[in-house]
């Protein structure tokens, strides 16, 4: 797996011996003062995610050359939604708002080693670590230096995917040598390489090691062409995630989001396409039919033997998801005479989510006494969560994966402001929040066997 740690003093000794071109000299110095233009929107960006402002200047240079119509992701402008990897992103209001998407896609909010090692290896895997198994210094980072091409050092371009020439030369400008001339015309760029960083996991080094499981499943799936299992969500790695989503009815981002990497581990796990029987939806599709059955008819008359399904489109859109959970609550909430209409608050139809799931799935009433496996945490803390475990897991597992998909923007209001704070607020939440929900949801459903093994499961209410 590639780390940081294994290029690290690579890249500082590199840093060390990089010298601009002469002849690139005045090119490199007109492109720096293009960056400083931006330097105080760049600063916005890093009062809101914490990354340097110089760091946002090289990553918008290489993305779209300085334009501020576009997103910090990938080029695109910021009016559309994206059709490139990340896809589906925006359209934002501003520069500033998809730029804290783009780093929050890529685990940069939180960061604290913004070091010229952890720079150099941030800005390479935006553009793939290919060059170091040829040997060749990558020009994203060194392209216009002595560092790179002949006569100092050798040349090779990656021309297309998968296609290497070795004799081409990349003729734009390399980061490390924009951010070297940039550090001459502003004394202000101090990078700090103090040894408080020594050793320290960053928020990308925490996902290294699912990302480096999904390359493993994709590639046992029949990835095409197959990935390099190195840890790092590059854009090879970002295509076949996309690739997958689509051959599987899957939101096509990119992204190893909760649901591509639940989708991923059951595609591991069974024959068959990997979102055949995986879907979000069918969650939402029983519970649609449950809500029924615990709702009396209007009419007074008797429930039908069979539940009849609704159709319910396919989708794992976590936001459509909790749309149609809102619709169920206004089904199975009480209605004692007409009521004037009035839009909950956002934390409010969150707890209502919750307790809507609480209801559906908890056997509520009396507790026997607890087995093993709901006794496990003790009696006061096993009664606390008995009957409750599978709710809060599911329901946790939803609303991860809601907030997996939402866009950190300062700007809006209601529940998407409420959801975007909390994004921005815990960086990396779905990378420990979804395995935990899980878990939870499991340890749930072992508690209900338990229950009916030992003969303690309470009888089904009657309704009449």
């Amino acid at each position: 797996m590639i780390s940081f740690e294994s290029f690290k003093n690579e890249y500082e000794r590199n840093w060390a011996g990089l010298e601009i071109r002469p002849g690139r000299l005045a090119e490199a110095n007109a492109i720096a003062r293009k960056a400083l233009t931006g330097k105080a929107t760049y600063q916005q960006i890093e009062r809101l995610t914490g990354v340097p402002w110089y760091f946002t200047a090289l990553c918008h240079y290489r993305e779209s050359n300085f334009d501020f119509d576009t997103y910090l992701g990938n080029g695109e402008t910021l009016h559309r939604t994206t059709t490139i990897v990340p896809k589906g992103r925006g359209p934002f209001a501003t520069f500033v708002d998809g730029a804290v998407d783009a780093f929050r896609i890529e685990n940069f909010i939180g960061a604290r080693d913004w070091g010229i090692a952890r720079m150099l290896f941030r800005l390479e895997a935006f553009n793939g670590f290919g060059y170091h198994s040829k040997g060749v210094n990558s020009p994203y980072l060194y392209g216009g230096s002595t560092l790179y091409g002949p006569p100092e050092a050798r040349a090779g371009k990656f021309v297309r995917d998968h296609v290497f020439d070795p004799g081409h030369v990349d003729a734009q400008l390399g980061t490390a040598v924009i951010l070297h001339a940039m550090m001459a015309l502003d004394s202000s760029i101090a990078l700090d390489d103090g040894p408080q960083f020594a050793g320290r996991t960053e928020p990308e080094d925490e996902v290294a090691s699912t990302v480096m499981l999904m390359q493993q499943a994709l590639n046992k799936l029949g990835a095409n062409p197959p990935l390099v299992e190195d840890g790092i969500s590059g854009p090879k790695t970002r295509a076949a995630v996309s690739l997958f989503q689509q051959q599987n009815g899957l939101r096509d981002t990119g992204l190893l989001d909760a649901a591509t990497v639940a989708a991923i581990t059951r595609g591991m796990q069974q024959p068959g396409p990997a979102g055949q029987n995986g879907d979000l939806s069918q969650i939402l599709k029983r519970l649609e039919d449950l809500t029924q059955v615990l709702r009396p008819p209007a009419s007074g008359g008797t429930l039908p033997a069979i539940v009849p399904s609704n159709t319910l489109p396919a989708t794992n859109d976590p936001v459509s998801l909790f749309e149609r959970l809102f619709s169920l609550i206004n089904k199975t909430a009480p209605m004692p005479g007409p009521v004037a209409p009035m839009s909950p608050a956002p934390v409010d139809q969150l707890k209502q989510v919750v307790d809507l799931l609480s209801t559906l799935l908890n056997n509520g009433g009396g507790k026997p006494m607890l087995g093993q496996v709901n006794g496990a945490l003790g009696e006061t803390i096993g009664k606390l969560l008995d009957g409750k475990k599978t709710a809060l897991g599911i329901g946790g597992s939803l609303i991860t994966a809601l907030l997996s998909s939402v866009t950190a923007s300062p700007n809006a209001g209601g529940l998407a402001g409420l959801l975007g704070t909390i994004v921005s607020a815990v960086p990396g939440l779905g990378q420990f929040a979804m395995p935990i929900s899980l878990a939870l949801a499991v340890w749930g459903v072992l508690g209900k066997m338990e229950k009916w093994a030992q003969g303690t499961a309470p009888p089904p209410k009657v309704t009449t």
